[in-house]
């Protein structure tokens, strides 16, 4: 589904520079992190505030223009632009990375109108005022090949966070629910309403639909649902992921299911050889994986990232919105 990149949302990943800081509880196994200390010796010589960030070479900054310049090949061959993934080890609207970086990415942005960048942020209450300082306010919004994207893990982060993104003029907003951590209801955000009183009453809207509120409310365009992979992952309980699935559903609003992560529901068992274990819509795997259950009685066993695959409830969802 990727070009030059592992991720099942884009054809490409763009990192700028490299080095952020965790700021909630999505971020507490980032495997970016894990990465930079790797490569690094065993320290993440760009992790956390006050450390600098490393930014990526020339040749680097060169390959979008590249990109951009095959995108009548590309297209002609997958029927759909570029997707380009920006800053997948770092974030763009990150605190500690020099302002003058983030001017050289918005100008390499304008100087690839063939490529949809997909900016996925978890400061998305910095972008307003970091888009303005960088340029000029509107600058966002526009660029028609801008896609404005929140990450999102939790109710309590859904209610802070979406509001934000909605608040920010942008060609497309879209969220990366990844990891998810506990259920979501994305039809009652609290939000700001019309504010014809003398003060500005709070509404609980469906963030995928237009509100009938007045005035009209802005909505999602896309919802990206995952579980957590890597060491010391949590397990994603499948309701979640379905009930976010149904909201897209019933809204009409383009839905992806990333992955279930290392976690599968599974029914204890063993198959006739003894040895392998027995797992409901999934392939066997190794005797003995870890186990969580939870309160519902859903029994979840690790068995693999690659063994619980993407098939939610027997189906891919690869849902993306319509670009002309």
């Amino acid at each position: 589904m990727s070009e030059n990149s592992k991720i099942e949302w884009c054809d490409h990943t763009f990192n700028p520079w490299e080095g952020c800081t965790k700021v909630g509880p999505g971020c507490d196994h980032c495997y970016a992190e894990t990465r930079n200390a790797r490569f690094a010796g065993g320290a993440a010589i760009n992790w956390g505030p006050g450390v600098p960030r490393r930014r990526t070479s020339p040749a680097n900054w060169r390959k979008p223009l590249a990109w951009n310049a095959e995108h009548a090949e590309f297209y002609a061959q997958h029927g759909h632009r570029q997707r380009v993934f920006c800053a997948s080890l770092a974030d763009v609207f990150d605190n500690e990375v020099d302002p003058a970086w983030r001017r050289d990415l918005f100008d390499l942005i304008e100087l690839t109108p063939n490529l949809d960048w997909l900016m996925l942020t978890k400061r998305i209450g910095n972008v307003a005022k970091m888009v303005a300082d960088a340029r000029t306010h509107d600058w966002l919004a526009g660029r028609h090949n801008v896609w404005l994207g929140a990450t999102i893990v939790s109710q309590a982060e859904a209610d802070r966070d979406i509001p934000k993104l909605l608040a920010v003029p942008a060609a497309r907003r879209f969220l990366s629910m990844e990891p998810l951590l506990g259920p979501v209801d994305l039809t009652a955000i609290p939000m700001s309403g019309s504010g014809h009183h003398e003060f500005d009453p709070i509404i609980t809207a469906n963030v995928l639909r237009r509100a009938e509120a007045y005035p009209p409310l802005p909505s999602l365009d896309w919802v990206i649902v995952g579980g957590e992979s890597g060491a010391g992952s949590r397990p994603m309980h499948p309701d979640w992921a379905r009930a976010i699935r149904d909201q897209c559903r019933n809204a009409g609003v383009p839905f992806l299911f990333k992955q279930h992560g290392e976690w599968l529901a599974a029914k204890p068992g063993r198959s006739v050889l003894g040895k392998v274990l027995v797992v409901e819509g999934a392939a066997p795997f190794v005797d003995n994986p870890a186990w969580h259950h939870f309160d519902d009685g859903t029994h979840m066993a690790r068995v693999g990232k690659k063994a619980a695959g993407r098939l939610l409830d027997g189906l891919e969802h690869n849902g993306f919105p319509e670009v002309k």
